[in-house]
């Protein structure tokens, strides 16, 4: 951080946020508001004369209040810039001021009780969105008593009592009595891998952090007493295995197993937990003196604001989503837009210097280009056939037009990623495609149904997935009928109304529609205009009284080869199913409301 600090040509602002972001990679627009700070951090040598002559105390944030902190402070050792902050909502006012003794402490005059918020604005060509995370709350998981029995601690709160910082400078001891304890139990995935309360998924960073505890437990105290709780232990990194094997030789005990309850003990202030030991299939009791919770972490609530400030997309855990999770795990679905630490999930310290460092690289690798070369996959728009009624703004996942109503649309090319949403949304033929064009994709659903029509599926197949599943398929000898069709688009979204209802009309006997699952599409959230557009397809061809499961839907991602096999297999049953009278039916009513109708008077 002091690096960074001192660093010519990096500016950091503390105590700003971003409130708006626009414009597209290489000419992105942030609007920064810089709340004040108070202090003049330039001149501030951090005297501490300020603090010495505060009178109000407020929780110490650092310390998770277990100490006080002044309402004018420094928020940890170290911080950077190493000047005071005063929290005005903590100040016992300043219009009017009704104390001002700081300000007249400072001898160099740093504190300005009367400045206000900036608002700075900024290009730039890239963005790396670095949110990082927050520890869960266990206070809703009940049977672990936190916050009821003062003894239960987060692992947090005990890395700060076992620090030479903290607020005991180092010493462990009860929240109860002051003593320090004989036996400790910690307790692992509280608030990881269950569903109410807590998240799902693994919090990555538990175990090793519960191990490299009970290591500094017993370099300190080695007559602690301390056993783990748990579900399993992941010590998956170098050198990690080695770290628990020390702890076990410690003298520290591995139990497997989760509490289920938690109750006073027999000795004042001692705890009982009751536990299934499933390596002896029996259930315990165990009597200690302090319980640790290794409590699981989960994004920022700021996250879910900076997604919807960027245009990202959230995975359903609430981090951010990565463009491809193994081929481009830095890189946001939107161009020149990075992630580091644990935006897009939790990490560890060396896994997130691994991850901010590449996408250090990939913005500077975009830099150091100069120019940009935009994708051969972009729309354009015919002005005299646009009638300005923003629906391709509407469901484009990038914003990628420029719009202003009344007026034809404009696309950026720089923004769109080619997806192709909006040319199958436009009403009036407006938008072109370009690689995927109608023309193009209407010409190849006609070649392939030209003869023995009644014996072919068509598959509108995705390219970043369910196209590439049918290659996964392939690759692993997985076998399905070879009498489907195979129509390549870049995204599902790209897939007309009319490409399926002319395919119906030369004689196909089902078709299908396979894309990305929700979490995983390529351009965010194209799909989803799948799901509503093949919907209204549904209830369209059985107003027409066409039976609409001839019309299928499937998500298949690029690694399900097996899944692809299976899905084409089941849609080879169903068009054995289709009989030469629904067929010809379908022909008949497709082709009649295709006829122009004929003009009055004609």
């Amino acid at each position: 951080m002091a690096d960074v600090g001192r660093h010519p040509n990096i500016e950091l602002l503390t105590l700003s946020e971003v409130k708006e972001v626009s414009g597209y990679v290489g000419n992105f627009k942030v609007k920064v508001i810089r709340h004040a700070r108070f202090v003049d951090e330039k001149e501030c040598t951090a005297c501490n004369e300020c603090v010495d002559v505060c009178p109000q105390l407020k929780p110490d944030e650092f310390n998770l209040g277990l100490t006080q902190r002044r309402a004018i402070y420094q928020p940890f050792p170290q911080a950077i810039p190493a000047a005071y902050v005063l929290n005005i909502d903590d100040c016992l006012g300043r219009n009017p001021i009704a104390c001002g003794k700081c300000a007249q402490a400072c001898e160099k005059n740093c504190i300005d009780l009367d400045a206000t918020d900036q608002e700075l604005e900024f290009e730039v060509g890239t963005i790396i969105a670095a949110t990082g995370m927050e520890p869960f709350d266990p206070i809703g998981i009940t049977e672990f008593g936190y916050g009821r029995f003062p003894n239960v601690l987060t692992a947090l709160e005990f890395e700060r009592l076992a620090s030479s910082g903290g607020p005991t400078g180092g010493q462990v001891h009860r929240f109860s009595d002051g003593r320090k304890p004989e036996s400790i139990a910690f307790i692992q995935c509280v608030g990881s891998r269950c569903q109410e309360p807590g998240n799902p998924y693994c919090g990555n960073i538990c175990c090793m952090n519960t191990i490299k505890d009970t290591l500094v437990i017993k370099d300190q105290w080695p007559d602690i007493d301390v056993k783990v709780f748990y579900i399993d232990l992941r010590a998956f990194g170098k050198g990690f295995e080695e770290m628990l094997q020390r702890s076990r030789t410690r003298g520290v005990k591995y139990i497997r197993g989760i509490p289920g309850e938690i109750e006073n003990g027999s000795r004042n202030g001692s705890l009982t937990l009751h536990v299934e030991n499933t390596e002896v299939g029996r259930l315990e009791k165990h009597d200690v003196e302090m319980v640790v919770l290794a409590t699981g972490v989960q994004p920022r609530a700021q996250a879910k604001d900076l997604q919807q400030l960027l245009s990202l997309q959230l995975h359903p855990d609430g981090f951010l989503l990565e463009a491809h999770p193994k081929l481009q795990p830095v890189d946001s679905p939107v161009r020149g837009i990075y992630y580091a630490g644990c935006a897009e999930g939790p990490k560890d310290i060396k896994e997130s210097v691994t991850q901010a460092s590449a996408a250090a690289g990939r913005a500077v690798r975009l830099m150091s280009q100069g120019s940009i070369t935009a994708e051969p996959y972009t729309v354009a728009v015919d002005t005299d056939k646009c009638k300005a009624c923003g629906m391709c703004l509407k469901v484009c996942p990038y914003n990628a037009f420029d719009w202003e109503k009344g007026a034809p649309a404009k696309p950026i090319e720089a923004l769109c990623a080619g997806c192709g949403t909006c040319a199958a949304e436009c009403r009036f033929d407006a938008i072109t495609s370009h690689q995927f064009t109608n023309e193009q994709l209407m010409a190849q659903t006609e070649t392939a149904l030209a003869d023995d029509s009644q014996n072919k599926t068509v598959v509108f197949a995705c390219n970043w997935c369910s196209y590439a599943a049918g290659d996964t398929a392939g690759v692993s000898r997985f076998q399905y009928p070879a009498n489907q069709v195979l129509i390549r688009t870049m995204c599902s979204g790209r897939v007309d109304e009319k490409f399926v209802l002319r395919a119906f009309e030369l004689g196909a006997p089902v078709v299908l529609v396979s894309g990305c699952h929700f979490v995983d599409c390529h351009y965010i959230d194209a799909n989803r205009h799948t799901q509503k557009r093949v919907e209204k397809l549904w209830d369209k061809l059985e107003t027409l009284g066409i039976r609409p499961e001839r019309l299928q839907l499937e998500w298949i991602s690029s690694a399900q080869g097996r899944r692809f096999a299976e899905v084409m297999e089941a849609v080879e049953k169903l068009r054995s199913e289709v009989t030469g009278k629904e067929i010809a039916y379908t022909k008949r009513i497709l082709k009649q409301i295709r006829k122009p109708k004929a003009r009055k008077g004609a």
